[in-house]
């Protein structure tokens, strides 16, 4: 997908206009989705998440929700003077092009907070670079506990880097949430566990299998795959021969779809479960008419159940996106109100003007963020992790993933 250029502009302001500082352009010169410029201070928020290639239908959806709210907040004038920008760059979901686009994003001053982006696996490779440049990021999607606890999150917290946040919750509560369904629920006693080797997906293979073993089930065999691949034949052979009632597959769906059809090819016919990467439409179509039964848990409640969405619901299908918020499309919108609502505390504390540390301070008001969201109350705790427990089981029925159990994981 073309990318539009980040904004540079630097004009005098007229009277009565904030203060232009380092981290502030004046409004004019382009016209984004965010709405029209009527001057003042346009601030750019940037969005980083896989706009092309397999996951791109979750990635699209978190641009999409994140421009949402941005245009919200400049219809409603919420923060007196300022304009803001969604500037959207395509990280493939590879760690290297998320890298390279943090410091696209850092090397411009206009930009206060950055959206995203999807994969822990990305994350882990930007994380440096904008906490080096101050700039704070807000995931709507990562799940990797290390991310915000750091590698030896198990039996040591400490929070690594002060400019990320996240609005989805982790992975530490994800896997046990999901072996309490399946063992407790479902009545499964015998797991194969699959995972594809990256951050996110072995990490939540990892908390799955620890909860379900502690709960009295049983691990009858374990096998990492090649995302790059499509053939998974050799490893559904394994788990037809394992005699396992269930499988656990830690990753995103466009391996998880092919890799639960040839599973039941191979005469296995039980479920597949997995995580919030599978939950989308594409899953159960890749997936094939086999799929019914198969479950995916994911952060937060179904989005058209809350009355907290109804209004973003309603605005994501008045602003004509021709594609679907999917899976984070809450999530983002909530990122994105996040930074809004840092930069208003930043803006309200300075006199109505942006100072020249910006970025620092958006930071630092982060921290302190607490609002209504689309998603229910968004705040975060010591580690930049949601307050915001809650994790939903969700079924395959009639080639969709329908919810069934929404609840909070209890240790």
């Amino acid at each position: 997908m073309r990318q539009r250029s980040l904004f540079a502009i630097t004009a005098a302001l007229a009277a009565g206009a904030l203060t232009l500082t380092a981290c502030g352009s004046r409004g004019g010169g382009d016209t984004s989705s965010s709405g029209s410029d009527s001057g003042g201070t346009t601030v750019i928020i940037g969005v980083d998440a896989p706009l092309t290639g397999d996951l791109s239908a979750m990635g699209l959806g978190i641009r999409n929700s994140a421009d949402l709210a941005a245009r919200n907040a400049n219809k409603k004038n919420y923060v007196k003077g300022v304009t803001f920008k969604i500037e959207a760059l395509d990280d493939q979901a590879q760690p290297s092009a998320g890298q390279q686009n943090a410091s696209k994003f850092v090397a411009d001053k206009n930009v206060l907070g950055v959206v995203g982006p999807l994969n822990s696996s990305v994350a882990e490779s930007m994380q440096k670079v904008f906490d080096d440049a101050k700039l704070v990021q807000v995931s709507p999607a990562n799940t990797g506990p290390s991310l915000t606890q750091g590698p030896d999150w198990q039996t040591k917290k400490v929070r690594s880097y002060k400019s990320y946040f996240r609005t989805a919750t982790t992975d530490a509560i994800q896997g046990p949430f999901a072996a309490q369904y399946v063992y407790n629920d479902a009545k499964k006693r015998k797991v194969f566990v699959i995972d594809d080797k990256k951050t996110y997906g072995a990490g939540l293979a990892s908390t799955f299998s620890a909860e379900f073993t502690k709960l009295g089930g049983q691990i009858v065999g374990t096998e990492h795959i090649n995302p790059d691949t499509k053939d998974f034949s050799a490893v559904a052979t394994k788990v037809k021969k394992s005699g396992a009632d269930v499988v656990y597959y830690g990753g995103e769906y466009p391996q998880a779809g092919p890799l639960s059809k040839q599973i039941k090819a191979a005469g296995a016919k039980i479920p597949l479960v997995g995580g919030d990467g599978i939950n989308d439409v594409t899953y159960a179509k890749l997936a094939g008419p086999e799929a019914e039964g198969d479950l995916a848990t994911s952060v937060g409640a179904p989005v058209e159940t809350l009355p907290s969405a109804k209004q973003f619901v309603a605005d994501y299908q008045a602003a004509g996106y021709k594609d679907g918020y999917s899976a984070y499309g809450g999530y983002s919108y909530d990122s994105a109100w996040a930074i809004i609502e840092a930069v208003k505390k930043v803006v309200d504390d300075n006199g109505g003007t942006l100072p020249s540390d910006a970025r620092a301070k958006v930071t630092e008001a982060m921290q302190h963020v607490s609002f209504d969201g689309v998603t229910g109350k968004v705040s975060f705790d010591e580690y930049g992790d949601a307050t915001n427990k809650q994790l939903t089981v969700y079924a395959v029925k009639n080639g969709v993933f329908e919810p069934v159990k929404s609840g909070t994981f209890t240790g």
